[in-house]
């Protein structure tokens, strides 16, 4: 029987996963957010795996354009192993999970390879950054008011 974590550690977790998303639209990236239909949907997306076992967790994957998936399905669907589009959309996804790494890491997250053959996402994110604020909130000398 699947076992999900319990209510503090799923807000924790879903806690993680909003600061991931943030720091990666913070980086120009688009990211999805949580309910968007997935016919509209790409960019880098932050899920949580709830499940109280060792896979359990917060992920970040690439999503790719609808058309370029649409065309990889295709491809897929023909059996056409030879197509450069298959190529060309496993190089996008790898050059994306590099970028998305690399990003998270520079802000302070733990990341590393999921290792796991049957997830989409192939990042997870193991803890955040210590400091409270992000990089990019508001600064004191930015609210601050001439004169007091």
């Amino acid at each position: 029987m699947f076992e999900r974590v319990g209510a503090e550690e799923s807000e924790r977790q879903e806690a993680l996963a909003s600061r991931v998303r943030n720091e990666l639209s913070a980086a120009g990236l688009p990211v999805l957010t949580p309910g968007l239909d997935r016919v509209l949907a790409n960019g880098a997306e932050a899920e949580v795996d709830d499940g109280a076992d060792a896979a359990g967790g917060v992920y970040v994957g690439w999503l790719a354009s609808p058309r370029l998936r649409e065309c990889t399905g295709r491809a897929f669907r023909l059996r056409l192993p030879d197509d450069p589009l298959l190529r060309h959309s496993g190089e996008i996804g790898a050059a994306m999970t590099r970028s998305t790494a690399a990003t998270l890491a520079s802000t302070g997250f733990a990341v590393e390879d999921a290792d796991d053959g049957y997830r989409s996402h192939p990042l997870r994110v193991t803890g955040g950054p210590a400091r409270a604020a992000p990089m990019w909130a508001l600064r004191d000398d930015e609210v601050a008011v001439p004169g007091w």
